[in-house]
């Protein structure tokens, strides 16, 4: 191959590597929130497509005249430590996007006097009346906002395709009565064993922060301990731009860009961030109680009174631990096990540091 050859196709790869992490920190991508990567995306949809869909099993739908991109991520284990809202506002989320299909123009007050009336023909609580339920609906509607299905302004407008493409399911929910249901891929009923496991490890490896061989079935660490496993899971890797970290308890996936990743830690912005990078020093001395845990963050907010504000008030102690203990436990930093909190072994990768003047 020549030399610009060579050029070319190291340039057509870096760009399937980019256009791949980009989708996995934001399935949902449009040009109008970032367009340079929806561009990329765009022009190497093909090997990019092919890429989820052989080392995922995930499908990839890209629209240049909608300009969207939008990759459906499945998983048999829905992430229950980060979810976008509360039961409240995706309750709101379903009412408010259904109306909007029905209509997709209308004012502000329009839609919410027919989400109130959409919800009183289903039983459900919603009075726009009440600051805890305006409060709620703004969330919903800042949600589809960002996630490029709405424009605000004089008027609510709506996407439909874009509010259609939200939902990521093997199934229509309307067939189904449990989660399970919903989240269940048939095709995996009658396909070769190897289909299952290629799919099911590389997307707990690259979706999930950390991923513990303890955490694994027989299948699927035969699979990543066989030769032709592990080849098949370091070249994925390395064709999405990252670099597979291996350790006697588990495997990492770094992408040293930060591209793929959609939420940071340590952050200093963040005060569970910040609380749980202290507990997680305090758990290299050993297992801890969350009663104990609660007590560590309630002397630090003692002694920084005017640090994390919103959790000064009664009982801001336990609210900020509870926080904390979620991001640990989200990151797989952390496990709580009958009141019991252990530190996990990829805690080691961060140490609270005492400066000295």
């Amino acid at each position: 191959m020549s030399r610009t050859g060579n050029q070319l196709a190291r340039l057509e790869s870096e760009e399937v590597a980019r256009g791949v992490r980009l989708l996995l920190a934001r399935p949902l991508l449009t040009a109008t929130q970032d367009h340079d990567g929806f561009d990329l995306i765009r022009r190497r949809r093909e090997p990019i497509t092919k890429w989820f869909d052989y080392y995922c099993g995930w499908r990839v739908i890209v629209e240049p005249r909608a300009g969207y991109a939008r990759l459906f991520k499945v998983t048999q284990r829905p992430d229950r430590t980060r979810p976008a809202f509360d039961r409240r506002r995706y309750t709101l989320l379903c009412l408010v996007c259904a109306e909007l299909l029905a209509a997709p123009v209308s004012t502000l007050d329009e839609l919410t006097t027919r989400t109130k009336q959409a919800a009183a023909e289903d039983g459900i609580q919603f009075d726009p009346a009440r600051r805890s339920d305006r409060n709620a609906f703004n969330d919903v509607l800042t949600f589809l906002e960002e996630q490029g299905g709405v424009e605000t302004g004089e008027h609510v407008r709506a996407d439909p395709t874009l509010l259609t493409r939200l939902l990521a399911a093997p199934v229509p929910p309307s067939t189904v009565d449990t989660i399970a249901g919903l989240t269940r891929e048939t095709r995996y009923d009658t396909a070769h064993r190897s289909l299952w496991q290629r799919h099911s490890v590389m997307r707990r490896l690259i979706d999930d922060p950390v991923l513990y061989k303890e955490d694994l079935n027989a299948s699927q660490l035969a699979f990543l301990t066989s030769p032709a496993g592990r080849k098949v899971v370091q070249t994925g890797i390395r064709l999405a731009g990252c670099t597979l970290e291996e350790r006697a308890e588990g495997y990492l996936v770094v992408d040293a860009d930060a591209i793929a990743t959609d939420t940071r830690f340590p952050d200093d912005d963040n005060h569970a961030k910040v609380a749980a990078l202290l507990l997680l020093d305090r758990l290299a001395q050993g297992p801890a109680t969350t009663e104990d845990l609660v007590e560590e963050v309630r002397e630090l907010l003692t002694k920084f009174r005017t640090w994390a504000k919103a959790y000064q008030s009664d009982g801001g102690a336990g609210r900020l631990t509870a926080d904390a203990l979620e991001l640990l436990e989200a990151f797989g930093l952390a496990r709580t096990e009958n009141g019991t909190v252990r530190r996990l072994p990829a805690a080691a990768r961060y140490a609270v540091e005492e400066l000295n003047d």
